[in-house]
């Protein structure tokens, strides 16, 4: 009797076993539906996100798969909106280049994302809370500072500077850490602080009242990205003062890396690649869609464009 409930126990394992199999088999070759991948940036007025978003349509064009992009214009409660839209078309990826690192409502929309297993990539600025997120892929920020700093000091015997900068950015927070750590303070020091919020007009505007208001605290100008840059050139160009105030950018734009070959206050940017942080989200969407471990944090190279070097590149687009 024991040894017939034996047969019949090891029967049914084999049995159980071979099923298992066969549907693990099965579902190796079975027609899966198309991956949906939700971004949204924090704005789709700069050509920096929308060339890391062509990465992405270019993969997803090519294999079948649907992507959603959204540009909240830099609106908090536009990007939460966006993230609960992704929610219910129930992508697979959510790419998010966030319009505040540490806005608490974009850190409880991704959550609630997190919770219906839905995959999140960070691109280009980071949350200040990473625990829900698979992926942050960015540029070396503070390298980006650092680099600035050091070809500051190296073409001005002293400076007091004026730094344009988008505060709600982790990546410009990460940018002013490194050119402060770099800095020389007993020969340079930072005399004001203003937010552009990395628009060119508000950069413009802003660069603008503060050289009218008549009491300028400051000899060279550090924007914290190109489109700022941009937007301060414009405000000194507007007023004649050419060859008088030094401006740097971080970026390496087009526009900037043209402006380095013609403007004489245009000195230096630091160049990121959004078309290898594009290339770089795209390969990480789809490690995270085979279920296959992917980085926690990548970190993607930046280098120094000048005056001095900037023949050697091209200046039609982004690198």
């Amino acid at each position: 009797m024991l040894l017939k409930i034996d047969r019949r126990l090891i029967v049914t394992v084999l049995l159980m076993t071979s099923l298992i199999f066969l549907i693990w088999l099965a579902s190796l070759f079975m027609v899966k539906g198309p991956q949906k991948i939700g971004a949204t940036y924090m704005t789709l007025n700069n050509s920096f996100y929308q060339a890391i978003n062509e990465e992405l349509k270019k993969a997803t064009d090519l294999k079948g798969d649907i992507l959603y992009t959204r540009d909240p214009a830099l609106d908090v409660d536009k990007q939460c909106q966006q993230i609960e839209e992704f929610i219910e078309k129930k992508v697979s990826v959510i790419v998010i280049n966030p319009v505040d690192g540490e806005n608490k409502k974009i850190q409880q929309a991704l959550r609630r994302a997190h919770k219906k297993k839905i995959k999140i990539i960070a691109v280009d600025s980071q949350l200040s809370d990473s625990s829900y997120i698979d992926s942050s892929i960015v540029s070396d920020n503070f390298r980006a500072g650092k680099l600035s700093a050091q070809y500051l000091m190296k073409h001005e015997q002293a400076a007091n500077i004026l730094v344009l900068r988008h505060w709600n950015a982790l990546s410009v927070k990460e940018r002013y850490a490194g050119f402060l750590a770099t800095l020389d303070s007993t020969k340079y020091q930072v005399t004001q602080n203003v937010e552009t919020l990395g628009q060119t007009d508000i950069a413009l505007k802003q660069t603008l009242k503060t050289l009218q208001q008549g009491n300028k605290k400051f000899d060279a100008i550090m924007a914290l990205d190109d489109q700022s840059a941009i937007g301060a050139l414009a405000a000194l160009d507007s007023l004649a003062l050419k060859d008088s105030i030094p401006v740097y950018g971080i970026d390496g734009s087009s526009d900037m890396k043209k402006l380095l070959l013609s403007d004489p206050n245009a000195q230096a940017t630091v160049a990121q690649s959004p078309i290898a942080l594009g290339k770089k989200v795209v390969q990480t969407c789809y490690q995270l869609f085979d279920q296959r471990k992917v980085k926690k944090e990548i970190v993607v190279p930046v280098y120094l464009l000048t005056k001095d070097n900037i023949k050697n590149y091209d200046v039609s687009g982004w690198q």
